[in-house]
């Protein structure tokens, strides 16, 4: 297997991992993804939407989100998605702020 046929299947075998962690830590919202890393499941979804179409194969986003979440947004929504707090928000608040300077 040459160097770059390796890499791929590395950096495939990472994003599975990731996709599992998240799917397994509901706890983590959303917004603690942004908050603390500045992306989320569905900056995810996006990315692999795009991904997706500069490689020719078109992906409907709902598909792209299923992709990610393990089971349609509306569902993972209902489950496990709770009201952001006043904490959360101004944080995300704060760093929406700081991006945009």
């Amino acid at each position: 297997m040459d160097d770059t046929q390796k890499e791929l299947e590395l950096d495939a075998a990472t994003f599975r991992k990731l996709l599992q962690f998240l799917r397994e830590h509901t706890e983590v919202q959303n917004i603690d993804l942004m908050n603390l890393a500045g992306f989320c499941r569905n900056c995810l979804a996006k990315w692999y939407k795009a991904e997706a179409e500069q490689r020719g194969t078109p992906v409907d986003y709902e598909a792209a989100r299923e992709r990610v979440y393990g089971m349609p947004y509306s569902e993972w929504r209902d489950r496990f998605q709770r009201e952001a707090s006043d904490t959360q928000k101004g944080a995300f608040n704060a760093r929406q702020t700081e991006e945009n300077r």
